[in-house]
Order: C-alpha cells, then sequence, then structure tokens
C-alpha cells in the first residue's frame, strides 16, 4: 500500500500551510499568555469551512477523507496546538451521532457543527474515571420519556464554550462497562461549568469541569442503545486517536522548523551553529523521527477510510498516537536544547511546542493504555 498524497491532498497542504501562517499562527503566542479561546483563529477556520471536514455530505459537510483530516490537524497544530483541537473537539463530539445517534438527531445537530454554528464536546473522563472507564459514577436515571443525569466530568475540552455535550453516564452501575449510555446534552438544559484549569500547555483550549445536577435529558436525546456507551466511547476513540498523532506531528514539524532557522542564523565560534555536526545530527534525527510519526498516522487514517478491512484499527490508532506523541516531546524538547537559554525563554516559541506536546501523550488515552492496547493486539 502507498501512503503518498495525491494531488489533492498536497494542493489542500499548500492552502492549509499559508492559511495557517497567515490566520492562525500569528495569535498563538498571545492567547496562550492570556489563556484565552483564540476566537479570531476559530472564526477564520470556519470561513475555510474547516469544521465541515469531518461531517458527511448528507449532512452538510465535506464528507474529507481521514487523510485530509489529519492533514488539517497537523497543519493546524503546526501554527497553534490550541486551535488545532479546538476545531477537532467537535468532530470528536460527533462521531457518536453520525455513527450511531438517530436520523432525527443528526439532522438536527450535524448541519449546524458543520457550518460550524455551533460547537461539541465529549464527555467521557471523570475525576476518578480516566482511563477506567468503567469506574464512572456519573448516572442517568429513567423517568417516563426522559433522563435525569447526575455527576460531573472532569478534563473537558470546550467546558462552557460548545453548545452540545456527549456524555456518557451509567444506567446500571452493578454491569460496570456494560452498564454504560450515550447521551447528546444541550448546554441550556441546565449543565454547569465551574472554573476552568490553569493547564501547563494547551492555554488557549478552555479545559474544565461539566457538572450535571438534576439535568433532564429526552430519550430522544439517547445515542445508542441502553448499556451501548462503552462500546460507542472506545469505536470513537478508534478513530479520534490518529489524530491526536497528526496534532503531535504538528507540533513537531514546528520544533524543527524553528529550530532549523534558529541554527542558520546563530552563530557560535566564528560560524552558523548550524555547521556543527553534533547539532546537524540533532536536527536530522528529529526530522527521521517525525517523517516516521507521520507516515503511521497516515497508515491509520487510510484503515479508517477502507473501513478497517484488516481488523487492525484499534492496534493502529494507539501505534500512531504513542509513537507521534512520544516524538513530539522529544523533538520539542530537542528543539529547546538546540536554542540553549533561549529556549527557555517565552520569547521564543519552542517552550510552548514542549508544553504543548506534553498533553499529548495523556489525552484520548495515556501512552501507557495505548502500550496496554498494543500488547494485547500482538498476545491475542
Amino acid at each position: 500500500m502507498s501512503f503518498d498524497l495525491n494531488s489533492e491532498q498536497r494542493a489542500f497542504r499548500d492552502v492549509m500551510r499559508s492559511f495557517v501562517d497567515e490566520r492562525v499562527a500569528p495569535h498563538a503566542a498571545h492567547h496562550d499568555r492570556e489563556q484565552t479561546f483564540p476566537q479570531e483563529s476559530f472564526d477564520a477556520c470556519v470561513e475555510m469551512e474547516l469544521p465541515s471536514l469531518g461531517i458527511p455530505e448528507a449532512y452538510g459537510g465535506a464528507g474529507a477523507d481521514m487523510v485530509t483530516q489529519a492533514i488539517m490537524a497537523e497543519e493546524l497544530a503546526r501554527g497553534c496546538a490550541s486551535t488545532s483541537v479546538t476545531v477537532l473537539i467537535s468532530k470528536l463530539g460527533m462521531l457518536p451521532v453520525m455513527n450511531f445517534a438517530s436520523e432525527e438527531i443528526k439532522r438536527e445537530y450535524l448541519p449546524r457543527v458543520a457550518a460550524g454554528e455551533i460547537q461539541s464536546s465529549y464527555c467521557l473522563s471523570e475525576a476518578d474515571a480516566g482511563s477506567d472507564v468503567a469506574s464512572m459514577r456519573c448516572s442517568a436515571v429513567r423517568d417516563g420519556d426522559d433522563y435525569i443525569l447526575n455527576g460531573s466530568k472532569y478534563w473537558i475540552t470546550n467546558s462552557g464554550v460548545s453548545d452540545t455535550y456527549t456524555v456518557f453516564a451509567t444506567t446500571n452501575p452493578e454491569a460496570r462497562s456494560h452498564g454504560i449510555t450515550c447521551f447528546l446534552v444541550e448546554k441550556g438544559w441546565g449543565v454547569e461549568f465551574p472554573a476552568h484549569e490553569d493547564k501547563m500547555g494547551l492555554r488557549a483550549s478552555p479545559t474544565g469541569e461539566v457538572v450535571f445536577n438534576d439535568v433532564r435529558v429526552p430519550a430522544s436525546h439517547r445515542i445508542g442503545a441502553e448499556g451501548d456507551g462503552f462500546k460507542i466511547a472506545m469505536h470513537t476513540l478508534d478513530r479520534s486517536r490518529p489524530t491526536i498523532g497528526a496534532q503531535a506531528v504538528g507540533i513537531a514539524q514546528a520544533s524543527i522548523d524553528y529550530a532549523g532557522n534558529y541554527m542558520k542564523g546563530r552563530k557560535a565560534f566564528g560560524a552558523p551553529i548550524s555547521e556543527l555536526q553534533g547539532l546537524r545530527f540533532m536536527l536530522a534525527d528529529m526530522a527521521i523521527r517525525t517523517e516516521a510519526a507521520r507516515a503511521l498516522v497516515y497508515r491509520a487514517c487510510a484503515a479508517i477510510d477502507a473501513g478497517d478491512p484488516d481488523n487492525q484499527l484499534t492496534y493502529l490508532g494507539a501505534a500512531a498516537k504513542s509513537f507521534a506523541s512520544d516524538t513530539a516531546m522529544s523533538v520539542a524538547t530537542d528543539a529547546v536544547q538546540l536554542l540553549g537559554g533561549y529556549g527557555f525563554t517565552k520569547e521564543f516559541p519552542v517552550e510552548r511546542y514542549m508544553r504543548d506536546a506534553k498533553i499529548t501523550q495523556i489525552y484520548e488515552g495515556t501512552n501507557q493504555v495505548q502500550r496496554v492496547v498494543v500488547s494485547k493486539h500482538l498476545l491475542k
């Protein structure tokens, strides 16, 4: 199989690079420093119709293939990792809708997400139930034609910003993972949002707790059958993890680009430091690892596009996400080293790249959990 980009994908990549350099990257440092939502960058993405890429054409989207979506994620993250997350989170929130919801729900929400009119969040993690999803305590109790939702979710991207929340709650606590059910909840139904977290990285992407106190959710907004929530959650994460890998690749590429340009201009011992073989080899290793990560991400995305014919998507998604994010952390750290003391200051962006890279090793399943997934595939 070949994973070379076709002519349309190459053209899209070139357009995205120019767009990000002109409309997204210039705002990244400000919003990171102030920890504010990058509204102008998000609005620019809506103008470019980027939220529509992951939505099927039947519901007003572009229906782009996953490799093209990975290109978008990478290029946005190259300019501003937080903006990349703000665009991609609605796709994550809507994946359960696209694959498991009723036709009525699809037609009500998907076109609005595609148009950028509304945003969506994915509510799976809890304070004591991150990787151990089956330990969740958020509950939903049937009450006539509704469910009464109680509990809270932690580490939710776009908390308070999004208009809808795809929420996983237990409808049968005794059944653990087999008792989890998925719901689509609107912000205006009484959802509460305590203060946002003060984070190390992705500071322009709001993250916080989402609280449900007797929130009434129509049964029509249940996604799938009762007890299908765990299956829906895992199905969704298998299809979203490769884009986390793509974000990581974008951060790594930004680190390489900045460090390389810096090396050509910084002089030491009477010559540019780019002539020092030890530093040249560092940059070469950064590029080699990043190119390998990019190829693995495309491989996982291609499996999604093909419908996972070999039943390897869970393995490939875990491998791509963990390898790419480990690569981003390593490459960004090396970029800081190549800039020396300057790299340790906020005047230069490589310290932001290093802070942003760290979360890619943690969210949507820690890299330790991804290795559990990979080893299960190898030893089954």
